[in-house]
C-alpha cells in the first residue's frame, strides 16, 4: 500500500503544479528497475527544475527522499528515483525524442485519474 499512496502523493504535486501530459506506466513485469514510472512534461529547463522541487519538498515533509536525482542541472531530462517509482520529467522535446512510452510500451499504463485527488488538498502521509 505504501508504494501506491507514494505513486499518488508525487502524480499530485506534479498535477498540482502544472506538469504536462502525465503519464504512469506499471512497469513490474518488464524491468527490475521500479514497479511504476511516471512521465511528465514541462515547457522549459526552469519549469522540468521546478517540477523536480515541488516533488522533492513535498514529499521531503513527509519524510520521503529520493535515492538519487540525475539531470537536475540541465533539466531537459530529470529522474527522481523512489525505488519503486521512478519520476522522469521532460522539455517537450527532449520527450519526443527519447519516447520512452514507446521505449516501454510494453508496460501497462494506468489510469492517471487513479491517483488524482478529486478537488481536495488531503495527501495521504506515506
Amino acid at each position: 500500500m505504501e508504494r501506491e499512496i507514494l505513486l499518488k502523493n508525487l502524480v499530485c504535486s506534479l498535477d498540482k503544479h502544472k506538469a504536462a501530459d502525465i503519464k504512469i506506466l506499471r512497469v513490474t513485469e518488464v524491468s527490475s528497475l521500479a514497479d511504476y514510472f511516471v512521465i511528465a512534461g514541462g515547457t522549459s529547463s526552469t519549469q522540468v527544475r521546478a517540477l523536480a522541487d515541488y516533488v522533492e519538498f513535498e514529499l521531503g515533509q513527509q519524510g520521503v527522499n529520493p535515492l538519487r536525482i540525475e539531470g537536475y542541472q540541465t533539466a531537459q531530462w530529470t529522474l527522481l528515483d523512489y525505488g519503486s517509482v521512478v519520476v522522469h520529467i521532460f522539455q517537450e522535446n527532449t520527450r519526443s525524442f527519447y519516447d520512452l512510452e514507446r521505449l516501454w510500451q510494453d508496460a501497462e499504463e494506468v489510469e492517471l485519474l487513479t491517483f488524482l485527488d478529486n478537488g481536495d488538498d488531503n495527501h495521504e502521509k506515506v
